[in-house]
């Protein structure tokens, strides 16, 4: 085994392998970017070392720099995580021509399965099922319009040299094909410096199941049973699970089977996932081999109760896998969300900035968390904004459920916008609990998962401000010999007057403040014309218990400082910030008259001029930020007055792009 490893990589993937190797007595080295100069997985480290700027190609791309840090420091081996040169064959060479293991896969296996198309050819070789396309050479525009008419519509477009839902498309008829080919093949270059895509017929409403498969240098190879990951937004994975729900254990055999002559195919040695397309009958197609460890692998540790990263280690080290086929038991259901500082009302636009509180459930024989960061660390621009991976196990899929609904109902993050509220609805969705999602369904039905015009009601803060109210009690209560004094409370009672406490409630940028009269759980409150009396209120064990109007209600309640969050009858999350009693005033945007950057980022594309006519919502620049691209549309119709930026500009957050005439 390996006195000393260095980690290529960052945030959660790197805590996760350090500590792994704090439990097996292995030092770990770390490497950071000038960005992540304080990070948790440079603090976790035994020691950390200094690779570049912030942007990837600056340092978690530069191999060179990485193994010089590994020879410097006398890491034995390299463990790459995945992203960043995990799946790099030049990076997997030059360790072992340094003399230092790679913890992962032989450069030829990455090789044969790093080319989607190469990829699909060794598998037709070797009778593994492929769904009909194109995986070709040839990548001449009219060639590959050419193809896409043979192999029929609808189909997809794929990056020919990743995944993770970079440079994919799906297109309905010929006439879509030219431009999706286009934005794809933009989006493919600058995720993976490659151009080069294959076509598939679309299977429609299919499921994505994978398979883990682990390999050794004895030639033994088996796999870790299968994770089902069908509920997916634009191809990135949202829920994972397993086992899989869809699943008999006739058809779980074929494709274990099938997974593991995929990796035999390229002799394959350490952690990889053989991913399928699963259609509604069952018939399943391979889709590609990813020859790293997942960000999904935790569901399968927990269901095995193995550490998937030691075995990496072993395996690397030269030891035969810890355990045969026959011995591979299954007991439970996993299941893992991802947390991701992130938008969902905004078409799930990244966010970046400190995450100023970051409240999780408490770990737990039934849950596990995942993170790379902690409150007060800050997500930025250039990398991936997850914050943490929630999983939760129990028995069975029901119990797993349930608990993944009760960790998330604990889960509050405040600072960027997070999609906590968006996984609850989720996991609460009948499509989900009822293991009825295919990978498409999000896109499509995405407006059953998001707030959209809905915001709470009166009834709502007026149990926000009963919380606040007893809160204030509970700590402001002065002790008296008469309990029955006006002065054992401090409820505003003034000698002659009823008493009057003013609760300001932020929400959604709108302040509202309700006027209070009472204590100790009976109260009068009033917000604009409407009054509402409470009565009998008591907050304890995450409840708050009281009768409204006379009507009994039982409402989940988190506090935490001055902010409060509930779920009401619908089980929708509120989040309500304790405001200052007193006057406030919003200020005039001129939003209206200007298209901003909504984040940091680089324009790709401008599609309109100065003088242009345009319409409300048409498409005026696409922006790349994070690894994506995003549509940046016209606020209002009009006439465009100026533009601010150019093709290949990097601009700022609400940075003004484009401003429209005024209307006479």
């Amino acid at each position: 085994m390996f006195d000393r490893i260095l980690i290529a990589n960052r945030g959660e993937i790197a805590c996760r392998v350090i500590r792994t190797c704090r439990r097996l007595g292995i030092r770990t080295v770390a490497v950071y970017s000038t960005a992540d100069a304080d990070a948790q997985h440079v603090r976790l480290a035994d020691e950390a070392w200094p690779i570049g700027g912030p942007r990837p190609a600056e340092s978690y791309l530069r191999g060179d720099a990485i193994i010089e840090v590994a020879l410097r420091s006398g890491a034995q081996a390299i463990h790459p995580g995945y992203g960043f040169l995990s799946e790099n064959t030049d990076f997997a060479r030059a360790c072992a021509a340094a003399g230092i293991a790679f913890i992962g896969p032989r450069p030829e296996s990455i090789d044969a399965m790093g080319s989607k198309a190469a990829a699909k050819a060794l598998m037709e070789r070797h009778a593994v099922p492929l769904v009909p396309g194109y995986h070709g050479d040839d990548q001449d525009p009219a060639h590959l319009a050419d193809e896409a008419k043979r192999t029929g519509f609808p189909l997809m477009i794929k990056a020919a040299a990743g995944g993770g839902g970079k440079g994919m498309r799906i297109v309905r008829d010929a006439e879509g094909f030219a431009e999706a080919l286009a934005s794809a093949q933009r989006e493919a270059a600058n995720a993976f410096g490659d151009t080069r895509v294959i076509l598939e017929r679309y299977v429609e409403h299919p499921r994505h199941i994978e398979f883990q498969v682990f390999g050794d240098t004895h030639g033994n190879i088996i796999h870790l049973n299968e994770r089902e990951c069908s509920a997916q937004r634009r191809y990135q994975k949202v829920l994972e699970e397993t086992p899989s729900p869809f699943l008999d254990e006739a058809r779980r055999e074929r494709m274990g089977a099938a997974a593991v002559a995929a990796a035999r195919a390229v002799d394959y040695v350490g952690a990889g996932t053989v991913e399928f397309i699963v259609a509604q009958d069952g018939e399943f197609f391979f889709m590609e081999m990813n020859t790293r460890l997942q960000v999904e692998h935790p569901v399968t540790e927990e269901t095995l109760g193995l550490d998937l990263v030691e075995w990496q280690l072993r395996v690397a080290a030269g030891e035969p896998l810890p355990l045969a086929q026959d011995a591979i038991r299954a007991t439970g259901h996993a299941i893992e969300v991802r947390l991701y500082a992130e938008d969902p009302e905004a078409n799930f636009l990244p966010g970046s900035g400190r995450l100023v509180s970051l409240d999780l459930p408490r770990a737990s024989a039934h849950v596990r968390l995942d993170g790379g960061v902690v409150a007060g660390d800050t997500v930025t621009i250039f990398y991936d904004p997850m914050i943490a991976k929630l999983i939760v196990h129990d028995r069975d899929r029901t119990q797993a459920l349930e608990r993944l609904r009760a960790a998330l109902a604990d889960t509050e993050i405040v600072g960027p916008k997070s999609n906590v509220a968006f996984l609850e609805r989720l996991a609460r969705h009948p499509v989900v609990v009822e293991g009825r999602i295919d990978t498409g369904y999000l896109d499509r039905h995405l407006d059953e998962f998001l707030t959209g015009d809905a915001a709470p009601t009166d009834l709502d803060r007026f149990a926000a401000a009963t919380a606040f109210l007893l809160g204030d009690e509970a700590t402001r209560h002065a002790p008296a010999a008469d309990p029955h004094s006006p002065w054992a409370a401090s409820d505003a009672w003034r000698l002659g007057h009823p008493g009057k406490r003013v609760v300001a409630l932020m929400e959604g940028g709108r302040r509202h403040e309700i006027d209070a009269h009472g204590h100790g759980g009976d109260y009068i409150l009033h917000l604009d014309d409407r009054a509402c009396t409470v009565s009998g209120a008591r907050l304890g064990d995450g409840v708050l218990s009281a009768r409204f109007d006379g009507q009994a209600r039982r409402v989940p309640i988190a506090v935490h400082g001055s902010r409060i969050r509930l779920h009401d009858a619908d089980e929708r999350r509120w989040t309500f910030e304790r405001a200052p009693a007193f006057a406030w005033t919003g200020e005039e945007t001129a939003g209206a008259r200007q298209l901003v950057a909504p984040m940091p980022g680089r324009i790709v594309l401008v599609r309109a001029a100065v003088g242009d006519s345009v319409e409300e919502g048409q498409e005026l620049l696409v922006m790349e930020a994070m690894k994506m691209e995003l549509a940046l549309k016209a606020p209002r119709a009009g006439t465009i007055e100026s533009i601010s930026a150019a093709q290949g500009d990097f601009v700022d957050a609400d940075a003004v792009l484009v401003r429209f005439a005024e209307t006479a």
